[in-house]
């Protein structure tokens, strides 16, 4: 199997370094690459974004140098990642020769779902409180005033991009799409996350692991074998 090219795209909240542990656990022939979002971590200083196209059009740059000498590359997103992530397999796609094989979508239902329980709007308490009831999970830090003061505008904002979204009228991706979620993830079920398979006319597949909403924060290990053993598929074709 060719190398592979792994561009990691944040859950509401988070930045990049989430994913850099993920580079000494993944399996041979995958890099893993992580996308940082403006207004976080070392891009602190930089504004905030809560629209997902201008996230898209800053991340773009970024993706394709990452992608100039990359063999294979395939996109991973989780949450509002996964959306992020849908987005710019499209840009990418439409550079027309990066080598896109593969587009991982973890805990998200299909791109035209609207979501109903929203979170934006709320005072700073019932938001903290919708958010972890929503995805069964809260960063430690937020437990921490000061550190709850630095960590809250950010997932605000990213939680105001993910409810806002809304796809473009984008024609049919033609690479395959792995829709993944925890089995026990009460915000997205299966029939949703099977609703990619109306994103593209390749093949679709729903795959489950142990775990709520968040379960990658738990077993990134399995997650990682479960994304090499889909790419070696792809490249088996």
């Amino acid at each position: 199997m060719e190398d592979t090219t792994l561009l990691c795209l944040p859950y509401a909240g988070s930045g990049a370094s989430f994913f850099r542990g993920w580079r000494g656990l993944a399996p041979k022939g995958v890099s893993v690459v992580p996308l940082q979002l403006p207004g976080r971590e070392e891009r602190f200083v930089e504004p905030l974004l809560t629209d997902v196209a201008a996230a898209v059009e800053d991340l773009l740059s970024r993706a394709l140098c990452e992608c100039r000498d990359a063999e294979r590359i395939a996109v991973f997103g989780h949450s509002l990642g996964a959306v992020l992530a849908y987005e710019l397999t499209h840009r990418l796609v439409a550079e027309g020769d990066v080598p896109v094989t593969r587009l991982f979508v973890s805990g998200s239902p299909g791109p035209r779902h609207v979501r109903e329980i929203r979170a934006a709007l709320l005072d700073d308490a019932e938001f903290l409180a919708r958010v972890h009831e929503l995805a069964g999970y809260s960063h430690p830090a937020l437990e921490n005033p000061e550190l709850r003061d630095l960590l809250l505008p950010v997932l605000r904002a990213d939680v105001d991009m993910h409810e806002s979204y809304r796809p473009p009228p984008h024609p049919r991706l033609d690479i395959p799409i792995t829709a993944l979620r925890g089995r026990d993830d009460h915000l997205v079920s299966s029939v949703q996350a099977a609703e990619w398979q109306a994103a593209t006319t390749a093949d679709a597949s729903v795959l489950e692991l142990d775990g709520g909403h968040m379960y990658l924060t738990d077993h990134p290990h399995a997650l990682l074998r479960l994304v090499a053993a889909q790419l070696a598929e792809s490249g088996s074709r």
